[in-house]
């Protein structure tokens, strides 16, 4: 399967060249030799995951992407869409659960100027779905479209999303992407280990670096069974055995993941992640995030939906029902 993956970056001494940039530094290094990437890292950004429809450019000029930041922050400000304050952009329907002061999805796009997160393919964007994927999408889209209606069953917690229950986050991954709020991650390294804590509902995912076979195949978890190495300075990790619940964006149980890791300076972490799930997609389709260094903690998440919100959907079917 690793003849599917598709590499980025690479690291040579210390030379990083990483999506066509070059640059000269010298990393710092933990006690067993490994490149440092320890730390708390951003991957907040307004890029999007797909290149919009209507551009086929692969990146922005310095004004296009300035254009791109100043209408996109006005599109997506939840105090423009408040009716209650007299929102310019509020659309009939429209729900604000909160208003601007909660959100955290960053500002800018990424350095590169691209016009999607998606490298590969050339597009940006996700390859077409499988015949079989396509089926279960609409089926998805029409429970989706029950469930607005207030007709989903609601019979037990099990019944519900892994997000209602706050088992997993919608940016915490694997594999992270970036969301509304809650873009930090913290790096932390032991000989042997790596241990990725998202912001998002914080599950810790600790990693062997020491070249232990994965998991039976029979054995599966809501992230995955992860296994990673270090390849020419990039940390590399793959995931598989995912649970059927657990699903990226429409994957099945049968993804395999690749994520790489490169510390580009000392304020730069490049992310990027393979996707490779052939029940699902046509072909493979990786993606690049840049993470910036943060010289603050993580804060504790605590998933207050899952707390209280549960208790008040099962009641409330059950209400229903009476």
């Amino acid at each position: 399967m690793r003849s599917h993956m598709v590499t980025t970056s690479l690291v040579l001494g210390c030379v990083v060249v990483t999506l066509g940039q070059t640059r000269s530094w010298t990393p710092t290094r933990t006690p067993d030799g490994q490149i440092d990437i320890e730390g708390v890292w951003d991957f907040s950004t307004i890029t999007p995951l797909e290149r919009p429809n209507g551009l086929d450019k692969a990146t922005f000029t310095d004004a296009e992407a300035a254009s791109f930041e100043r209408e996109e922050n006005l599109r997506q400000n939840r105090d423009l869409i408040d009716p209650k304050k007299g929102g310019a952009n509020y659309l009939p329907g429209s729900v604000v659960p909160y208003n601007e002061f909660w959100y955290e999805r960053g500002s800018r796009i990424v350095g590169s100027k691209r016009t999607s997160l998606i490298v590969d393919p050339a597009d940006g964007r996700i390859p077409p779905l499988t015949p079989e994927a396509k089926q279960k999408q609409d089926a998805d889209a029409a429970i989706a479209r029950e469930e607005q209606l207030g007709r989903v069953r609601a019979d037990s917690p099990q019944m519900r999303s892994l997000g209602d229950r706050c088992i997993l986050g919608f940016n915490a991954g694997p594999p992270m992407t970036p969301g509304a709020y809650n873009n930090h991650v913290q790096i932390t390294q032991a000989p042997g280990y790596v241990t990725l804590v998202p912001e998002m509902v914080h599950d810790a995912r600790v990693i062997p670096v020491d070249g232990r076979p994965h998991l039976p195949s029979n054995i599966r978890q809501y992230q995955g069974d992860s296994r990673g190495h270090w390849q020419a300075g990039t940390l590399v990790i793959e995931t598989t055995n995912f649970l059927r619940e657990t699903s990226f964006r429409g994957s099945s149980a049968n993804l395999l993941l690749t994520e790489r890791f490169t510390r580009i300076d000392a304020d730069t972490l490049m992310y990027e992640f393979t996707v490779y799930d052939p029940k699902t997609w046509t072909k493979p389709w990786s993606v690049a995030v840049p993470m910036r260094k943060l010289n603050e903690p993580i804060y504790e998440y605590a998933c207050h939906e899952g707390n209280y919100a549960m208790r008040n959907i099962l009641s409330g079917a059950r209400a229903a029902e009476r």
